[in-house]
């Protein structure tokens, strides 16, 4: 685990940092085992008041690893985390499948959370970002919903969180398009709290400051938050349902082969 995920903790406050800095922390099946493994044991940490998730290197999160595309193209098969015999539909996680888990880890963590994101959060790596409470962002930063480039769609706890952040046609625009957009606009679609030069500096500086305050009242504050939101259950199984009828199916696969192969794509009318 700790190639792929590094955990310290001082004075109340986790520092958790995404370590796969040469491939730009991309999503493989040992970063989606560390990440829900890491939530997990922050749940059951005694002493933990607030928690900081970053990238190393050049990036926060790229998304799903290129290599399994790859397999995708070859085979058809899933490229999701635990492979071609995961069933999507199947929860694990109470209302979250293990995918989604580890993002949905974060959400439900019972202390605030705050995502420092640099360089691109880009699909499975823009929904990580959207399980922390709070998202600070380096002016630089990229953001895109990517899975439609490879003819899937969010299937990470993204849409639950999004539907409760973004504008509705603002959220079906970049669905459907997959635009990589800017710290600007993140920051005008609700989708940033700050854009700030040095984000993990400020904030750690702002979980140390969360951290002071009285562990009951922040996780009471927590939880009620959290409950304003309808229940997240039916939006994550529906994603988890939708994703498996894509997935490997002729036109997600001629998507993602287009995109390997760097030509246009030849989709079949359904």
């Amino acid at each position: 685990m700790e190639d792929r995920v590094s955990v310290s903790i001082e004075e109340g406050v986790a520092d958790v940092r995404l370590v796969r800095a040469d491939k730009m922390n991309a999503l493989d099946i040992a970063m989606f085992e560390a990440l829900v493994a890491t939530s997990e044991r922050l749940a059951h940490e005694k002493g933990v008041r607030a928690v900081v998730l970053s990238g190393e290197g050049r990036a926060f999160c790229a998304g799903l690893d290129m290599g399994r595309f790859a397999a995708m193209k070859e085979s058809g098969g899933n490229g999701i985390a635990g492979g071609e015999k995961r069933d999507l539909s199947v929860r694990t996680h109470g209302q979250a499948n293990f995918p989604q888990q580890a993002v949905w880890g974060w959400r439900q963590l019972p202390v605030p959370v705050i995502a420092a994101i640099h360089g691109v959060a880009f699909g499975g790596g823009f929904q990580l970002a959207l399980g922390a409470d709070i998202r600070f962002l380096s002016p630089d930063a990229r953001m895109s919903i990517m899975e439609i480039k490879w003819g899937l769609v969010p299937d990470m706890a993204g849409t639950p969180i999004l539907a409760s952040l973004v504008r509705d046609d603002i959220l079906r625009e970049l669905t459907y398009t997959g635009r990589i957009f800017s710290a600007q606009e993140a920051l005008s679609y609700g989708l940033a709290t700050r854009i700030c030069d040095d984000p993990r500096t400020v904030a750690l500086a702002m979980a140390r400051e969360i951290a002071n305050k009285s562990p009951d009242a922040i996780r009471a504050a927590k939880r009620l938050l959290n409950n304003l939101s309808v229940d997240p259950g039916p939006a994550l199984l529906a994603e988890s349902v939708e994703q498996q009828k894509l997935i490997g199916a002729p036109n997600q696969t001629e998507a993602v082969r287009a995109n390997i192969d760097k030509r246009a794509p030849r989709f079949v009318d359904v």
